[in-house]
Protein backbone atom coordinates (compact mmCIF):
# COMPACT_ATOMS: atom_id res chain seq x y z
CA UNK A 1 0.00 0.00 0.00
CA UNK A 2 1.32 3.66 -1.02
CA UNK A 3 -0.17 6.69 0.36
CA UNK A 4 0.53 10.09 -0.90
CA UNK A 5 0.64 12.84 1.14
CA UNK A 6 0.21 16.60 0.37
CA UNK A 7 0.35 19.86 2.91
CA UNK A 8 -0.16 23.44 2.67
CA UNK A 9 -1.10 23.68 -0.92
CA UNK A 10 -2.29 26.94 -0.11
CA UNK A 11 -5.39 27.35 -2.69
CA UNK A 12 -2.52 26.21 -5.82
CA UNK A 13 -4.88 23.29 -7.80
CA UNK A 14 -1.63 23.07 -10.78
CA UNK A 15 0.55 22.68 -7.44
CA UNK A 16 -1.92 20.00 -6.31
CA UNK A 17 -2.16 18.17 -9.53
CA UNK A 18 1.42 17.96 -10.36
CA UNK A 19 2.19 16.24 -6.77
CA UNK A 20 -0.21 14.16 -7.47
CA UNK A 21 1.27 13.35 -10.92
CA UNK A 22 4.77 13.05 -9.19
CA UNK A 23 3.71 10.52 -7.05
CA UNK A 24 2.36 8.09 -9.25
CA UNK A 25 0.10 5.33 -8.30
CA UNK A 26 -0.88 5.78 -4.91
CA UNK A 27 -3.51 3.88 -2.85
CA UNK A 28 -4.41 6.67 -0.62
CA UNK A 29 -4.00 10.45 -0.79
CA UNK A 30 -3.27 12.08 2.29
CA UNK A 31 -4.26 16.05 2.92
CA UNK A 32 -2.47 17.48 6.18
CA UNK A 33 -4.62 20.76 5.83
CA UNK A 34 -3.69 24.65 4.64
CA UNK A 35 -5.38 23.44 1.31
CA UNK A 36 -6.85 26.98 0.68
CA UNK A 37 -5.64 30.46 1.85
CA UNK A 38 -7.20 32.06 4.52
CA UNK A 39 -8.17 34.71 2.75
CA UNK A 40 -9.32 32.61 -0.71
CA UNK A 41 -11.17 29.57 -0.85
CA UNK A 42 -10.56 27.73 -3.95
CA UNK A 43 -12.94 25.27 -5.35
CA UNK A 44 -10.90 23.22 -8.18
CA UNK A 45 -8.12 22.50 -5.38
CA UNK A 46 -11.12 21.09 -2.53
CA UNK A 47 -12.76 19.85 -5.63
CA UNK A 48 -9.81 17.06 -6.54
CA UNK A 49 -9.10 16.19 -2.81
CA UNK A 50 -12.86 15.38 -2.68
CA UNK A 51 -12.74 13.48 -5.50
CA UNK A 52 -9.70 11.84 -5.14
CA UNK A 53 -11.22 10.59 -1.63
CA UNK A 54 -8.40 12.08 0.23
CA UNK A 55 -8.47 12.01 4.31
CA UNK A 56 -8.46 15.65 4.38
CA UNK A 57 -8.20 17.24 7.54
CA UNK A 58 -8.36 21.04 8.72
CA UNK A 59 -5.18 23.53 8.80
CA UNK A 60 -5.16 27.06 10.66
CA UNK A 61 -6.10 28.37 7.34
CA UNK A 62 -9.36 26.45 7.17
CA UNK A 63 -9.69 27.67 10.48
CA UNK A 64 -9.23 31.04 9.75
CA UNK A 65 -11.55 31.28 6.51
CA UNK A 66 -14.14 29.27 8.27
CA UNK A 67 -14.11 31.80 11.42
CA UNK A 68 -14.22 35.16 9.03
CA UNK A 69 -16.69 36.76 7.13
CA UNK A 70 -16.08 36.05 4.00
CA UNK A 71 -16.69 32.42 4.32
CA UNK A 72 -19.42 32.22 1.79
CA UNK A 73 -18.57 34.44 -1.27
CA UNK A 74 -20.35 34.07 -4.55
CA UNK A 75 -17.39 32.47 -6.15
CA UNK A 76 -17.57 29.84 -3.27
CA UNK A 77 -18.99 26.33 -4.41
CA UNK A 78 -21.06 25.72 -1.14
CA UNK A 79 -21.35 22.51 -1.56
CA UNK A 80 -17.46 21.75 -1.32
CA UNK A 81 -17.13 24.89 1.32
CA UNK A 82 -19.46 22.18 3.20
CA UNK A 83 -17.35 19.33 2.44
CA UNK A 84 -14.21 21.03 3.32
CA UNK A 85 -15.86 22.68 6.80
CA UNK A 86 -16.74 18.55 7.88
CA UNK A 87 -13.28 17.51 7.91
CA UNK A 88 -12.00 16.85 11.32
CA UNK A 89 -9.10 18.47 12.85
CA UNK A 90 -7.13 15.36 13.65
CA UNK A 91 -7.44 11.79 11.95
CA UNK A 92 -6.45 8.25 14.03
CA UNK A 93 -6.76 5.67 11.68
CA UNK A 94 -5.27 2.09 10.30
CA UNK A 95 -3.25 1.98 6.76
CA UNK A 96 -2.28 -0.91 6.60
CA UNK A 97 -1.33 -2.70 9.72
CA UNK A 98 0.33 0.76 10.80
CA UNK A 99 -1.82 3.17 13.33
CA UNK A 100 -1.32 6.51 12.17
CA UNK A 101 -1.95 9.56 13.81
CA UNK A 102 -3.09 12.69 11.37
CA UNK A 103 -2.50 16.34 12.18
CA UNK A 104 -1.69 19.93 10.96
CA UNK A 105 0.37 21.17 13.34
CA UNK A 106 0.93 19.15 16.63
CA UNK A 107 -0.42 16.02 17.97
CA UNK A 108 -1.17 18.01 21.44
CA UNK A 109 -2.85 21.21 21.72
CA UNK A 110 -0.34 23.67 21.02
CA UNK A 111 -2.17 26.34 19.12
CA UNK A 112 -0.68 25.85 15.97
CA UNK A 113 2.59 26.12 17.18
CA UNK A 114 5.32 25.80 14.73
CA UNK A 115 7.36 22.54 15.52
CA UNK A 116 10.88 21.92 13.19
CA UNK A 117 13.42 19.31 14.83
CA UNK A 118 15.41 21.42 16.08
CA UNK A 119 12.46 22.73 18.67
CA UNK A 120 12.46 21.81 22.07
CA UNK A 121 9.17 19.97 22.09
CA UNK A 122 9.91 17.69 18.67
CA UNK A 123 10.28 14.89 21.01
CA UNK A 124 6.55 14.55 21.66
CA UNK A 125 5.68 13.72 17.80
CA UNK A 126 6.42 9.94 19.40
CA UNK A 127 2.85 9.72 20.20
CA UNK A 128 2.27 6.71 21.93
CA UNK A 129 0.75 3.90 20.27
CA UNK A 130 0.93 5.17 16.94
CA UNK A 131 3.41 3.64 14.29
CA UNK A 132 3.46 6.86 12.44
CA UNK A 133 2.83 10.99 12.68
CA UNK A 134 2.02 12.98 9.63
CA UNK A 135 1.84 16.60 10.33
CA UNK A 136 2.17 19.75 8.07
CA UNK A 137 2.49 23.04 8.80
CA UNK A 138 6.07 24.04 8.96
CA UNK A 139 6.77 23.45 4.94
CA UNK A 140 9.98 21.63 6.15
CA UNK A 141 10.23 18.05 5.00
CA UNK A 142 11.25 15.38 7.20
CA UNK A 143 10.89 11.87 7.67
CA UNK A 144 12.14 11.04 11.22
CA UNK A 145 12.23 8.08 13.78
CA UNK A 146 11.75 8.90 16.72
CA UNK A 147 11.43 6.39 19.64
CA UNK A 148 9.96 3.84 17.44
CA UNK A 149 7.49 6.31 16.10
CA UNK A 150 8.03 7.27 12.13
CA UNK A 151 7.30 11.14 11.95
CA UNK A 152 6.92 12.51 8.32
CA UNK A 153 6.22 16.28 7.35
CA UNK A 154 5.88 16.05 3.28
CA UNK A 155 6.77 20.43 3.36
CA UNK A 156 4.59 22.44 1.31
CA UNK A 157 3.36 21.59 -2.01
CA UNK A 158 1.87 25.40 -2.80
CA UNK A 159 4.86 26.91 -0.96
CA UNK A 160 8.10 26.00 -0.94
CA UNK A 161 10.88 25.84 1.70
CA UNK A 162 13.56 28.10 1.17
CA UNK A 163 16.70 26.74 -0.10
CA UNK A 164 19.97 28.36 -1.67
CA UNK A 165 18.35 27.58 -5.21
CA UNK A 166 15.14 29.63 -4.17
CA UNK A 167 11.99 27.50 -3.26
CA UNK A 168 11.39 24.18 -3.41
CA UNK A 169 7.94 22.68 -3.12
CA UNK A 170 7.19 18.94 -2.27
CA UNK A 171 5.04 16.23 -0.90
CA UNK A 172 5.87 12.61 0.32
CA UNK A 173 5.29 8.97 -0.44
CA UNK A 174 4.25 6.64 2.57
CA UNK A 175 5.35 2.88 1.81
CA UNK A 176 3.16 1.30 4.24
CA UNK A 177 4.42 -2.25 4.11
CA UNK A 178 8.07 -1.20 4.01
CA UNK A 179 7.39 1.26 6.74
CA UNK A 180 9.33 3.52 5.27
CA UNK A 181 9.07 7.34 3.33
CA UNK A 182 10.51 9.50 1.03
CA UNK A 183 10.04 13.16 0.14
CA UNK A 184 9.67 14.05 -3.86
CA UNK A 185 10.78 17.96 -4.56
CA UNK A 186 8.77 19.28 -7.26
CA UNK A 187 10.67 21.97 -8.22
Amino acid sequence: MKAGIVSDIHAQPAALRLAIEAMGPIDTLICLGDAINQARFCNETIGLLRDKRALTILGNHEEAFFAGPGARGSDVDGVLADWLAQRPRRIDTLLGDLRVVIVHSTPWPSGHAYVPVSHRDFHRFAVPGADVVLYGHTHQPLVREIDGTLVINPGSVGEGRPTTQGFIRSCAMLDVAARDAVIIDLD
